[in-house]
């Protein structure tokens, strides 16, 4: 299974960025998908995630109101529209599929907020 996650940069406060997550491989398309994020210094964490048929969708409280997760099963992709970033959203961003344990993981994008 192979994950390619795309889209991070660098914005400015307020600004929106979408990332996109790519899965190959034996990577199954009905999955769950998620994507998780790693600031610097800090441990990784939940973001979202998003159930095989697109109707469950799940956020951590710090990005509710602001980040929105999507899939597209035929093309076997996780998008992250994120809007209205703040600072401490500072972090690589990295998808991940086959919950509860989320058994594999791309190489992460960077995504700065600067102020």
């Amino acid at each position: 299974v192979q994950l390619q996650a795309s889209g991070g940069g660098l914005v400015q406060v307020g600004g929106s960025l979408r990332l996109s997550c790519a899965a190959s491989g034996r990577a199954h398309s009905r999955a769950g998908k998620g994507w998780f994020r790693q600031a610097p210094g800090g441990r990784r964490e939940f973001v979202a995630s998003i159930s095989g048929n697109g109707e469950d969708k799940f956020y951590a409280d710090s990005v509710k109101g602001r980040f929105t997760i999507s899939r597209d099963n035929a093309k076997n992709t996780v998008d992250l529209q994120m809007d209205n970033l703040k600072p401490e959203d500072t972090a690589v961003y990295y998808c991940s599929t086959e919950p509860p344990t989320w058994e594999y993981w791309g190489q992460g994008t960077l995504v700065t907020v600067s102020s």
